[in-house]
């Protein structure tokens, strides 16, 4: 699946959601889509999944637009936050109209994640707590089998046991049968490592892109005393700096070995603290 974002923007009013967006997914990969509330993550997967227009640019998936392109549309499988089965049926209703809907819809693994989070098919939307109704929209996300899906936040209500329940089966499914899942979550310490492609948007641009192995080996930090800090850092990429009586610690973009050759303390960056170090300069700017 290859996926061109060239130029994108989409502005509301005098607001722009997106502006000004290029970058390039290839697939089959797991990308992970981050940045704070607003940064226009949700605006940039619609548009993806043919559910927008752009204001200005363009969103070609394997070379094609995919607004109103039933052949993009039926290799691509978006779920949200919350909203994404009518109310008033029920999940068995709702398995049997994404069988039709999706070419490569896999029945048998859709009745086995029924039993994993304990669902009843005969239950109607509208009386799922919001985590039985994120529990859905995993099942159909995965049991989709999309060449391209996309999940938005999907575990709204869902508990901690049934969340890595949700990891373990994506990390399965993708092993099984490889396609181009994005993933945009705001629980990254959960998900980091099933990430191999990290995206960061900030107030409508694109802040990062990188291979989260890249990520990992370079972003870390150091501790020690000031001076000895200060004086390593004083021509390095420095991402953010935090000052305890005599004591600094420098979050850093390079190279990891160097610093393990000093005799400051060197740990690695999480993927979260990551993305609110460099938003938060944007941020607050």
């Amino acid at each position: 699946m290859h996926i061109e974002v060239k130029n994108l923007s989409k502005k509301y009013g005098r607001t722009f959601a997106l502006k000004d967006v290029s970058f390039t997914l290839e697939g089959p990969k797991i990308y992970g889509l981050l940045g704070r509330n607003g940064a226009g993550k949700t605006t940039f997967m619609d548009i993806l999944a043919g559910q927008q227009r752009a204001s200005s640019g363009t969103v070609l998936v394997n070379n094609e637009q995919p607004f109103n392109n039933k052949t993009i549309l039926n290799d691509l499988c978006i779920i949200k936050e919350s909203n994404n089965f009518q109310k008033d049926l029920t999940i068995k209703q709702v398995l049997k109209t994404c069988a039709i809907l999706f070419p490569n819809w896999d029945a048998n693994l859709a009745e086995k994640m029924l039993g994993i989070f304990h669902l009843s098919p005969r239950k109607k939307m509208k009386k799922l707590s919001k985590g039985m109704a994120s529990a859905v929209g995993i099942i159909v996300g995965l049991a989709s089998r999309a060449p391209l899906t996309i999940f938005d936040e999907p575990y709204i209500g869902l508990d901690a046991a049934s969340r890595k329940k949700f990891y373990e089966l994506l990390l399965e499914q993708f092993e099984e049968e490889e396609r181009t899942i994005i993933l945009s979550t705001h629980l990254i310490d959960e998900v980091s490592l099933l990430f191999e492609e990290v995206i960061i948007l900030q107030e409508g641009e694109l802040m990062l892109q990188e291979e989260a192995d890249t990520l990992r080996d370079r972003a870390f930090s150091v501790t020690g005393e000031k001076e000895a800090v200060k004086q390593f850092i004083c021509d390095k990429q420095v991402i953010n700096t935090k000052e305890v009586a005599n004591m600094m610690t420098a979050a850093i973009y390079g190279d990891r070995l160097e610093a393990e050759q000093t005799n400051l303390t060197v740990e690695g960056l999480p993927i979260q603290d990551l993305m609110i170090y460099l938003t938060e300069k944007r941020h607050g700017a």
